[in-house]
């Protein structure tokens, strides 16, 4: 049988006090980061395909409604100053301006979020 004297001292003067070696200060990195991403998933909740779909609607429509609404415009004081340039094909452009800065407010909101 072994002496087992000198082990009861290394495990009363080690305590915690020994350096740590690359891979174990790795594996506590990589414990801590996969730790911290399911804290953050479940302070998000389940987000579900749903989620997504109804995002990219939210974007669409941020998008279509003021280009829509450019172009009718357009039409209208075409048709009633009708003159040297197309106001349908400017406003076309602007709402398509101001779409493209709203869908890019409401994706900043939901990547502030995450």
């Amino acid at each position: 049988m072994a002496d087992l004297s000198d082990w009861g001292k290394k495990a009363v003067t080690d305590n915690g006090l020994r350096k740590k070696t690359e891979s174990e200060v790795g594996m506590e990195k990589s414990v801590a980061e996969k730790e911290a991403r399911r804290i953050i998933a479940r302070r998000e909740g389940d987000r579900s395909m749903l989620f997504g779909l109804s995002i990219f609607g939210i974007v669409g429509w941020s998008l279509v409604v003021p280009t829509l609404l450019g172009v009718a415009l357009g039409i209208w004081i075409d048709g009633r100053w009708p003159g040297r340039f197309s106001w349908t094909l400017m406003l076309l452009f602007g709402g398509l301006f101001c779409g493209c800065m709203n869908a890019w407010y409401w994706i900043s909101q939901v990547s502030k979020n995450d």
